[in-house]
């Protein structure tokens, strides 16, 4: 680990998939889905041999920050940040980026997503250590997943033909490929040179703030008028400044736009994104008949089902393919295979007005 090595834990998103489990305060990332740590102490843990915890900033939302400072107590407080609004990535990594240069120079950033599950750490963190170095040579780097089968869901990084799984020598990415149809993405992963974009990023903050002048340069201008951290006033004008930036991701903003970017290709590091109650089932031990269960339950003639219920049994008769989620104010059951599609309920919540159950 290097003195001048941070880490920025991306926290503020939703979470909406997982509901009803997951709500405003208590949203996927600060979640227990396997284990006894939430998905965000599991980053923090996996990360402490390249980072440990004082070198690490969080930025969240004003509804789980303080749920972030309770689950993170060797976090300091001063480093959990709440957006005043949402802004998707491009601004949280640049508001980070200010930070960390004000602070210190020669600051290299490593960017996590807080929801993400990595069953193989150290094999992890020896590619995120290679990363680090690329980044701190003055490169703009990213971490790419090997993929399993053709996704739809995620956007593809671009690696030169010939590139080797799991080798710590960065490559060359030729380019970041949006979302594709699914011929596409079969075609990606036939080719063996196309990975996956985990969102997973390195560079030293003074290229990447470089970066956002050059592309962004309104972005740009808004944060450079945030005064230093440790000033008494630096709060306050975030609240007032933070709203005027662009609601634009970072590979938009900058990561298609650079050039010379470089990538590692990730062998199999057990990585899941934890994007659905789908993905969770996956992840679990599986009975005979593959149905995963977190609290009590009697199966009967039933199968491929995944139930998430505490403080009273669940009684299956007959049923395949089901998520079954249960909690003190709302029950969701759903077809496990339309797991993608439960954000549609809480679209349809935020309309009727139910704000008790957001």
């Amino acid at each position: 680990m290097k003195s001048n090595y941070y880490g920025l834990i991306m926290a503020g998103g939703r979470g909406t998939r997982f509901w009803p489990r997951s709500r405003r305060r208590t949203a996927k990332q600060v979640l227990r889905f396997m284990g006894e740590r939430s998905l965000i102490q599991q980053t923090v843990d996996r990360l402490k041999p390249v980072l440990p915890p004082e070198k690490i900033w969080i930025v969240t939302n004003e509804f789980l920050r303080d749920e972030v400072v309770k689950q993170l107590p060797e976090v300091p407080a001063r480093q959990i940040l709440a957006e005043p609004a949402q802004r998707n990535t491009a601004p949280c990594i640049g508001l980070a980026a200010h930070i960390l240069q004000s602070l210190d120079p020669s600051a290299v950033m490593g960017v996590f997503p807080a929801d993400h599950y990595i069953a193989k750490p150290a094999r992890y963190l020896r590619l995120v250590r290679a990363a680090f170095r690329s980044a701190a040579q003055g490169k703009i780097a990213v971490l790419g997943i090997q993929p399993r089968w053709a996704e739809t869901g995620y956007g593809y990084i671009e690696f030169p033909r010939g590139t080797r799984a799991g080798a710590i020598e960065p490559e060359r990415v030729l380019r970041f490929r949006e979302k594709p149809d699914l011929k596409t993405a079969k075609r990606f992963v036939k080719a063996g040179n196309f990975y996956w974009n985990a969102g997973m990023f390195f560079w030293r903050t003074s290229v990447l703030l470089d970066a956002l002048r050059r592309h962004r340069p309104q972005m740009a201008t808004v944060l450079a008028s945030l005064p230093p951290f440790q000033s008494r006033s630096f709060h306050a004008k975030l609240r007032e400044t933070f709203p005027l930036c662009e609601n634009i991701s970072i590979d938009y903003a900058v990561l298609e736009r650079a050039e010379g970017v470089v990538g590692i290709a990730a062998d199999d590091i057990g990585w899941n994104d934890v994007g659905s109650w789908d993905a969770v089932y996956e992840l679990m031990a599986r009975d005979a008949s593959a149905n995963a269960a977190r609290g009590e339950t009697l199966l009967h003639d039933s199968s491929g089902n995944y139930v998430d219920a505490h403080g009273r049994l669940v009684a299956l008769l007959g049923v395949k393919d089901l998520i079954v989620v249960d909690t003190p104010d709302a029950l969701l059951i759903a077809d496990r295979h339309r797991a993608q599609e439960v954000s549609a309920l809480v679209k349809l919540l935020e309309k009727a007005g139910r704000e008790d159950l957001l």
